[in-house]
């Protein structure tokens, strides 16, 4: 089964201006190459990257990494266009979503997700989840669906499309990484604190 990720970043990053949430440094080197990364040394063939236009910085960050960057000239449209503009001609079996303000996410928790596709073929959509059954992400999406992906609008993302497929869904339990995102200053304050311990 051929798997690309799609990790989207064509967000505004609002909750955090002036500063940029993919911009902040982890590992030593910004968030969203940190995730890049990540995705790069996963089971999946091809590295796709949904970024805003108007944000060079973001584009920087990638350089020297073999990942296609995808612009999405609409980020005001809400999550469901960056999703849209990302599933776009991919040839792949299936898609592995990952959102790149989640800073926990290890290569080996997308492969955990990738594997239970290939332990469950009849399942549309796999999604990590955390230690209490919470679905989460990465979310993988087979090609049989990329159709609807295309028809998503709003700032809801694939929510409607995840529950519309609720029944052919499987969980794939990977621990907290599956729900923590950074959107603000105090969750970049609680999580670098967590670092320390």
């Amino acid at each position: 089964m051929s798997v690309t990720a799609l990790l989207l970043a064509g967000g505004a990053s609002s909750r955090m201006a002036p500063r940029d949430k993919l911009l902040e440094d982890v590992d030593g080197m910004p968030l969203l190459r940190q995730r890049a990364l990540a995705c790069l040394t996963s089971d999946t063939e091809k590295l796709r990257v949904v970024l805003p236009a108007n944000r060079p910085k973001r584009t920087a960050a990638l350089d020297g990494l073999d990942v296609e960057i995808v612009y999405n000239d609409g980020s005001e449209l809400g999550m469901s266009h960056s999703l849209k503009c990302g599933i776009s001609g991919v040839d792949a079996d299936a898609v592995l979503i990952v959102l790149a303000d989640l800073p926990d996410l290890r290569a080996a928790d997308l492969d955990k997700v990738i594997h239970a596709a290939d332990a469950h073929p009849l399942a549309r959509i796999l999604r990590g989840a955390d230690q209490r059954g919470q679905p989460g992400h990465p979310v993988l999406i087979r090609k049989a669906v990329f159709a609807e992906l295309g028809k998503l609008e709003g700032d809801l993302g694939a929510q409607p499309l995840l529950k519309r497929h609720k029944a052919d869904t499987v969980l794939v339990p990977i621990g907290p990484a599956a729900l923590r995102d950074l959107d603000t200053p105090e969750d970049w304050a609680a999580w670098r604190a967590d670092q320390l311990k």
